[in-house]
């Protein structure tokens, strides 16, 4: 093939390793998946050109394509939060609980009510949620900017009685004061739509912490992430963007084993954007890192589905998530909790199945 800059992409996927010879087949960074081949890409000046290689052929000399190999392969470390472990050799679903008035879909919900906000928490947890993420300023579109004594008076109460509930807590916050003062109330993951480029302090809060972070990925993560960009290859664009981020916050401090990646769904990419992300969304495992996929309620939805308004996207939220679990995402950030859990047992429960035979 052309030369250029090479990327991998898992293929032909299959329910088992049983019953395939040696090599033919591996799993996908210590999950519940197998793949058969590779979509070898290469990309250039000239544009992308690409070819399908069964694992019985793959035999990698370029040091690129062996240093992939190895990513997609390894098993990601859990995550260690205090007392707490999260395995993610499997896919685990993360409750959307958001405590602001204006959030696109559940704003106002919880708002000025961090007793109602901390049970509806509790809640998600004993639904299945193995985190509950919660964020104190909407991401929509347009949304106004949150004062950072507003933001974290608005989340720091909810984060305390959910964590003395023993219900692990990310925060979903672009401000490094608000990452601060979540962490010490007993958050343990930072998630940052904006890869900790919203303001240079964030990174050093985060490395200081030692705790794990989840770097989205967005056109104008200063701006808030909705501006709009024309992509020549959405998939490696973005793949290139994680890479890029992933090597200057481990620069900076930050452990290569506790940063997860986002591909930004939804922020600033057209609806064909973020349909080649998700059918592309085994190319990211070459980053090595746990993936994080947000797709719940999301407009794509309504795009798809005759406009359906965000309260009637529950069908189309579960067969994303679904989706994001059969390409190795190892989180799923939803709202609708106990539909999305119910939906990930089944799935589990076919592949245990299919592997006993």
């Amino acid at each position: 093939m052309a030369p250029g800059k090479l990327y991998l992409r898992p293929t032909q996927f299959v329910d088992t390793p049983v019953g395939h010879a040696d090599g033919s087949v591996a799993r996908l960074a210590g999950g519940m998946q197998w793949f058969g081949a590779y979509e070898v890409i290469a990309v250039d000046g000239g544009g992308r050109s690409s070819t399908h290689i069964p694992l019985a052929q793959f035999a990698p000399t370029d040091p690129r394509l062996i240093q992939l190999h190895a990513a997609i392969i390894a098993p990601r470390p859990a995550l260690m939060l205090g007392e707490r472990t999260l395995r993610l050799d499997q896919p685990l679903v993360a409750g959307i609980l958001n405590v602001t008035p204006d959030s696109f879909s559940d704003g106002g919900t919880h708002q000025d009510d961090p007793a109602a906000a901390a049970d509806a928490g509790v809640g998600m947890a004993a639904a299945g949620a193995a985190l509950v993420d919660i964020g104190g300023e909407s991401t929509r579109p347009g949304a106004p900017a949150v004062w950072v004594d507003d933001e974290i008076k608005r989340v720091v109460p909810v984060i305390e009685r959910l964590a003395r509930a023993g219900v692990t807590v990310s925060i979903d916050t672009r401000k490094p004061e608000v990452m601060a003062a979540a962490l010490t109330a007993g958050a343990g993951i930072v998630n940052d739509v904006a890869a900790l480029l919203w303001d240079d302090r964030a990174v050093q809060v985060v490395a200081d912490a030692g705790c794990p972070v989840v770097l989205m990925h967005s056109p104008d993560p200063k701006q808030g992430g909705h501006g709009r960009t024309t992509y020549a290859d959405v998939l490696t664009e973005v793949y290139d963007w994680l890479e890029n981020r992933i090597a200057a916050v481990v620069a900076a401090g930050v452990e290569r084993s506790k940063i997860l990646v986002d591909p930004g769904i939804g922020f600033g990419k057209s609806l064909a954007d973020n349909l080649a992300l998700i059918n592309g969304l085994s190319l990211f495992h070459g980053l090595g890192c746990p993936i994080l996929l947000g797709v719940s309620r999301k407009r794509m939805i309504g795009a798809l589905s005759n406009e359906a308004p965000v309260t009637e996207r529950l069908g189309g939220s579960i067969a994303l998530a679904l989706k994001g679990a059969e390409l190795g995402a190892q989180l799923l950030r939803v709202h609708d909790v106990t539909d999305t859990v119910q939906a990930v047992k089944v799935w589990r429960g076919l592949r245990d199945r299919a592997v006993v035979g």
